[in-house]
């Protein structure tokens, strides 16, 4: 009979550790009393050894626990039938040692069965179905343990694994540990990405990567996502700002109404009626609306059922509404979304827009660039304009038209109505699109129809040239420069044109400053012809003694001016300063080129030549240090001597007003001319130079 396995495992524990046991009677023994053996050997495996003397036999003892496992096949005793270790685990046998005179003894042996790894894991399920809400929380259990342990006929540790076979799915679903095989959810579901999954649970007898033998079990877990009410209410249209589309936002409805009138129909909206869906499309909740905000003088309201809007009284002024719409569950208000209601009042147009033209013929060059002009067709060099007209303006030209390409996405149309090109046009047809000019206060809109014909152009040159800011950079550079050289030579041409003349008008200003504005009143045209001359040199203290021209009669002012000749010095003394030769002769000539009738006065040798002219100066203007270059000469002639010819006064007061006008850029230095030619008595007079110091003060502050 065999033992009880549960009984038997705290011997096998110490088998390792116990050395093989022989067992020996008079005449018979075996080599080893307790052996072990593997399980599922096949019959005639050697359990053990018998040896015998002469005399005696060995045989089986029928009452044996189990003695139907072995047999005695000459000296060995060997097992009649396979063992299954997951039934029986220790065996017992009794030999019965018989000598010739029937004498007996017996001998005891315990033979061990050692497991072998021959059994997989079992599931209790392998095809396993679960239904899950897509509102689940997170780390819910989906499928308990009990349901997915697997068991070992050996007592050998399962290892679970679980794998997702369905694309996208992956990381939703997960296990306790890798001994615990019940199912959880790792991650919140949504019904819009997947609805059903297939989950595969592996049991392993031993760990993933071991070398040993493993067997292993399968269960297949089918998961249906079940959809919730998870989402609010969506107005229509709108824009998924996600790339799983799990939210969608909708764009501003927009409308107008015309002051002081009350529309009776729903009101028409861009870019379409009031309408919200349930996103859980398969929940398809039902959805009402209503205004909520933005309507403070209740001039709308919305059809609670359709969302249509419609108006309850005329506005009054030209002010926006915005409005806030609100479109809720009906079986759950906390599910609800708000959309914005533009309406704008304005005064009532009684005509829409339309195009004069039906239809426009246009032509471009296949190849060239997006955004390239359509030119009108005949005229290659007119871009093509479409217009549209509005008879609420009185020159029919609406600033709120808009113009689009309805039917085409090759060209599109600018707000001014010049129609481009969008894409590359590869090859030559003719292409026919609709333009839609839209008048973007009232919506009204037209529409016309534009013919392009695409020609091929052999002289287009393609260029993949792009240019850095680098390149920029060296092109600007360049351009400053030649601009610069530019204004470099501009400089100097208006200098040679212009420099000297404007270098004369300086000198001039110059002058009549440093002359201190004196003016000679004396002048006067000399009718008499006898002069003579006689110089003397210059004293070592200042004085300068010479012979001058004396005018012996004295030259009377008009009757008219008798008070200021009152006034004038009682002698008459004139100086003659001619300026040193230092000055440029290139200036001199300048000077006598452009006043030709004034002769020149800035030499310091007497023109002789030049008959009728000299440089006359007051005698305390004369410079100190001009030494010889000056020629002093006195006049003798007396206060009281007065020309009583009224006809000689008249000839010198013109002769004065001429010589001024000719001699203007003189007029600063007070100089008079006085004829060479004068006949005049003769006069030596000697001058005493200490005059000249108070002219030397005053030349010093100028």
């Amino acid at each position: 009979m065999a033992v009880s396995c549960w009984l038997l495992t705290p011997v096998l524990s110490l088998l390792p550790f116990i050395t093989q046991v022989p067992a020996q009677q008079p005449g018979c023994s075996v080599s080893n009393s307790r052996p072990s053996v593997y399980e599922n050997n096949l019959p005639g495996h050697v359990v053990t050894t018998i040896h015998t003397e002469p005399g005696f036999t060995v045989t089986i003892d029928p009452k044996s626990l189990d003695a139907r496992f072995f047999t005695i096949q000459g000296s060995e005793l060997q097992l009649s039938q396979s063992v299954d270790y997951e039934t029986i685990t220790l065996l017992l046998v009794t030999l019965i040692c018989q000598n010739n005179a029937g004498q007996s003894n017996y001998l005891d042996i315990e033979v061990t069965i050692l497991n072998v790894n021959d059994n997989s894991p079992v599931f209790s399920q392998t095809n396993i179905t679960a239904v899950v809400p897509e509102d689940t929380k997170v780390n819910a259990i989906i499928v308990p343990r009990q349901n997915l342990s697997a068991s070992d006929a050996d007592p050998d540790t399962i290892y679970y694994e679980l794998t997702t076979i369905v694309t996208g799915t992956d990381g939703y679903f997960a296990i306790k540990g890798v001994n615990n095989p019940e199912i959880y959810l790792q991650k919140a579901l949504d019904y819009e990405k997947f609805n059903l999954t297939t989950l595969v649970l592996y049991a392993r007898d031993r760990p993933v990567g071991s070398p040993e033998e493993t067997n292993t079990a399968t269960a297949t877990i089918n998961i249906y996502i079940e959809q919730a009410d998870t989402k609010p209410p969506w107005f229509l249209p709108c824009t998924f700002i996600n790339t799983d589309k799990s939210i969608c936002i909708s764009s501003r409805y927009t409308g107008t109404v015309n002051i002081y009138e009350i529309s009776m129909e729903p009101l028409s909206l861009e870019p379409g009626p009031i309408y919200a869906i349930d996103p859980d499309y398969l929940l398809n909740e039902k959805i009402v609306y209503s205004i909520v905000g933005g309507d403070p003088d209740k001039v709308f309201s919305v059809d609670a059922d359709t969302g249509n809007l419609t108006m309850n009284k005329a506005a009054t002024s030209l002010d926006s509404y915005l409005l806030q719409v609100m479109a809720t569950q009906v079986n759950n208000i906390q599910k609800y979304s708000i959309a914005s209601v533009e309406i704008k009042v304005v005064s009532k147009n009684n005509h829409p827009p339309y195009f004069k033209t039906r239809i426009y013929n246009g032509t471009v060059f296949a190849g060239l660039d997006p955004r390239s002009f359509v030119f009108q067709a005949g005229d290659p060099s007119t871009p093509l304009m479409i217009t549209a007209e509005d008879d609420d303006f009185p020159n029919k030209v609406n600033p709120s038209i808009e113009y689009y390409i309805k039917n085409s996405t090759d060209f599109i149309a600018t707000k001014d109505g010049l129609i481009l090109t969008n894409v590359k046009l590869e090859s030559s047809k003719i292409v026919t699109i609709e333009a839609v000019g839209k008048d973007m206060v009232s919506l009204q809109q037209a529409s016309t129809v534009i013919v392009v014909e695409v020609t091929h152009n052999t002289a287009v040159i393609h260029s993949d040239k792009i240019y850095s800011a680098q390149d920029m950079a060296i092109l600007g550079g360049t351009l400053a420069a030649l601009l610069l050289i530019a204004l470099i030579f501009l400089g100097v041409m208006i200098y040679k044109q212009y420099g000297k003349p404007v270098k004369h008008v300086i000198r001039k200003k110059f002058s009549k400053e440093i002359s201190g504005d004196y003016q000679n009143q004396s002048y006067e045209q000399d009718e008499y012809q006898n002069v003579s001359t006689k110089q003397d040199k210059m004293s070592e203290n200042g004085s300068v003694q010479s012979m001058t021209h004396v005018l012996q009669p004295a030259l009377s002012l008009p009757s008219s001016n008798a008070e200021e000749t009152d006034n004038l010095p009682k002698v008459s003394i004139a100086s003659t300063i001619i300026f040193d030769q230092e000055e440029k002769e290139e200036e001199m000539k300048e000077e006598t080129e452009q006043e030709k009738e004034v002769k020149s006065i800035l030499k310091t040798d007497r023109r002789t030549a030049d008959d009728g002219y000299k440089a006359v100066w007051f005698k305390t203007d004369v410079d100190p240090d001009a030494g010889e270059r000056v020629e002093v000469i006195e006049d003798n002639a007396s206060d009281g001597d007065d020309d009583s010819d009224p006809d000689l006064q008249k000839n010198n007061e013109e002769e004065e007003e001429e010589d001024y006008d000719k001699d203007d850029h003189d007029r600063g230095l007070g100089v008079s001319f006085a004829s060479e030619s004068s006949s005049l008595p003769a006069a030596e007079v000697t001058v005493d130079m200490s005059h000249t110091d108070a002219v030397t003060k005053d030349d010093s502050h100028m």
